[in-house]
């Protein structure tokens, strides 16, 4: 349990013994395929070495208490209390016992005390690492065999129906299914999966992750908005999602709404380019990678309208700096940007857009090299 002792202690003072296990859900960056999850279509996400970690244990008094590590914050709640509508953090971790017995599953209280270093609001996920790590430990204390991708299914609905943000699958299913050293391709209809080597180090790239520190939030109206519209221009189009669509140009011309033509552009234009980024990783040669990431943020900012200043800085000045590719990467109006470097590079590309924020008087961003990571499992 090394490196987490803070969050075992903190167990043991509040139950007086050891915690059972910990378990761990990573963040995740999406590589490419940005609002293509709820369209049925593709994404192309890996996980990050960042984590969310609980220390957990069985209860038998029908109560769930929640600890957060770092807000100092403790949660008591009664099983028969739990209902969509609750905030703050603890929804994301109540949310998954909920849906866990919502789908039938006998499972009873817990305590758990949660610490994560995915940063929040940036886009990466924090919220379904919480979420999947806190299935990974019920299934492991409860004795429930569930699949992965039926787990980040569980996940999700505590996002959807609990939390109420209404994403897609794509940030549950990377948690939980991504392997080391590799993508992972999810085709959002039929649930498909492959392993996308993505063997960086070896050919001599780095990825960038630089959060700009303008937060945002999936709960927030215009996330409901671009989902909301891409479902009514399927119907207008007579398709079952905008992944159906196969000639751009004529389903373009069926729409008479001009915000509703460039939201269909980008939804299949974006499937098209992680069909793209598939083959370049089948390929092996991972700077096919650069212009489609560069493209598809051109297509998130001008044809979804979803990024923001800070995030269209970022970009332009990771490119100019010397990055092969950059994109916003997560839901859009604000968090990260991810850039593909040469080896080496980096950091003094995440430096340099440091000095181009602080020029334009925006906050100061951080930044990280990304490694390919393990999804969600067990720690100790």
């Amino acid at each position: 349990m090394s490196g987490y002792d803070a969050i075992v202690d903190r167990y043991r003072g509040v139950t007086g013994e050891a915690p059972e296990g910990l378990w761990y859900a990573p963040g995740r960056v999406n590589l490419i395929g940005e609002h293509t999850d709820y369209n049925d279509g593709f994404v192309l996400p890996f996980a990050l070495e960042r984590k969310a970690v609980v220390a957990a244990g069985r209860r038998v008094d029908g109560r769930l208490r929640l600890l957060s590590l770092e807000l100092d914050e403790d949660v008591d709640l009664a099983l028969s209390d739990l209902a969509p509508g609750q905030e703050g953090w603890s929804a994301y971790l109540a949310g998954v016992v909920w849906a866990l017995r919502e789908a039938g599953h006998d499972v009873g209280g817990a305590t758990l005390v949660l610490t994560s270093d995915v940063p929040l609001g940036a886009g990466l996920s924090s919220s379904a690492a919480i979420e999947c790590a806190v299935v990974a430990a019920y299934c492991d204390l409860y004795g429930l065999d569930i699949a992965p991708i039926d787990r980040a299914k569980l996940a999700r609905v505590a996002e959807n129906a609990y939390v109420g943000a209404p994403t897609g699958l794509l940030d549950q299913a990377a948690s939980t299914l991504c392997q080391a050293e590799a993508g992972l391709f999810l085709d959002c209809r039929s649930l498909e999966t492959e392993v996308v080597p993505l063997p960086m180090a070896e050919q001599g790239y780095e990825m960038l992750v630089l959060d700009t520190k303008t937060p945002h939030s999936h709960v927030d109206g215009e996330y409901g908005t671009r989902r909301a519209t891409c479902e009514e221009a399927a119907r207008l189009l007579g398709v079952p999602a905008l992944r159906d669509v196969t000639d751009l140009d004529a389903a373009l011309a069926r729409l008479d709404d001009e915000t509703m033509r460039r939201r269909v552009r980008h939804v299949v234009t974006e499937d098209e380019r992680v069909l793209r980024a598939l083959e370049v990783g089948r390929s092996g040669d991972l700077a096919g990678l650069a212009p489609l990431l560069t493209a598809s943020h051109a297509s998130m900012r001008d044809d979804y309208e979803i990024t923001v200043p800070t995030v269209d800085l970022a970009v332009e000045t990771a490119l100019s700096a010397g990055a092969l590719g950059a994109r916003m990467t997560g839901g859009g109006f604000g968090g990260c940007i991810i850039a593909l470097t040469h080896a080496g590079e980096a950091d003094g590309i995440g430096r340099a857009i440091a000095r181009s924020f602080a020029e334009a008087g925006y906050a100061t961003p951080e930044w990280f090299t990304a490694v390919p990571a393990q999804g969600a499992g067990r720690l100790a």
